[in-house]
Parts: C-alpha cells; sequence; structure tokens
C-alpha cells in the first residue's frame, strides 16, 4: 500500500531513501543538473578524493503538499521547531525512517509557514529525529549535497 491507499509494485521514495543512506553511510567518518541522482553522485564525489559533503537533505510530499517534521531543541527552552528539510538517517525493511530534521542556523523562524521560507544556504543537523511510515510520502526533491554535520 502507497498514498491513498493506492497499491504500488515499488515504492519509489523508499528505493530513493535508501539510495541516500546507502551512500551517506559510506562516507569516511560521519544527467540533471539537480536531482536524486546528481545529488548522490556528488555525496560520492571520486573515490580517490573525498567530497567533504556528508548529506542530501530531502523534501518530501505527502498528498502533494509539503511534509513539515517538528521536534523539539536541546536548549533550556526547549523550543519547538519545524522544517520540511531533513537528512535520512535510516530506513528500515518495513519502509519506515529515520529522519533528522535539518535547518540553517542564521533561519529565526522557528515555523516556517511553507519551504520557501525556510532559509538553506547552510543546512546543518539539529539533533532531531522523527520516524515516519515512507508509504505515506508520494514525492521525494534532493537538494544538492551538502556539509551539514560540521
Amino acid at each position: 500500500m502507497s498514498c491513498k491507499g493506492k497499491e504500488h509494485s515499488d515504492n519509489c521514495v523508499s528505493d530513493i531513501l535508501r539510495q541516500i543512506v546507502d551512500a551517506q553511510n559510506d562516507i569516511v567518518e560521519h544527467e540533471c543538473d539537480i536531482s536524486c541522482k546528481q545529488s548522490i553522485e556528488d555525496l560520492l564525489g571520486d573515490t580517490t578524493s573525498p567530497s567533504g559533503l556528508d548529506t542530501v537533505p530531502v523534501l518530501l510530499y505527502c498528498e502533494c503538499k509539503p511534509f513539515k517534521g517538528y521536534g523539539v531543541l536541546n536548549d533550556q527552552q526547549h523550543t519547538v521547531i519545524g522544517s520540511f528539510f531533513f537528512r535520512v538517517k535510516k530506513v528500515y525493511d518495513d519502509d519506515c525512517a529515520v529522519l533528522e530534521l535539518l535547518r540553517d542556523p542564521a533561519d529565526s523562524d522557528r515555523n516556517p509557514k511553507d519551504p520557501t521560507h525556510q532559509k538553506t544556504a547552510n543546512l546543518r543537523t539539529t539533533g532531531i529525529c522523527i520516524n515516519v511510515d515512507l508509504k505515506c510520502f508520494c514525492h521525494v526533491t534532493c537538494l544538492p549535497a551538502v556539509d551539514a554535520i560540521n
């Protein structure tokens, strides 16, 4: 089953996210110009000289709307933030996944209204992870690979 209960033989969103996780996990330590395929290739770089990139940020869609995840920062105020951009941490065989919220530290908007209102120039990991059912998503957009962990 996939979005809206329709039968599908493949779940392309989970397949792409699995490829991203595999590519990200291959990093030591931790045809289109912009596409998931190109972002994965950029992440892997030339095998003789690593790219220095560690994350393919993704934007997911459910029922044709951008998906926004929420979490609580580990700060004194326990600030709740939302994000449309994620780093895939793990994809399980049952099409569930762990996603980490990505944010630009300069972005003061804790709850952006849509992806165009969220800054992406300097996306970084937040330490906030959420669990999702990939069968609920019908579209994935990959941003260019970035160095989000350091």
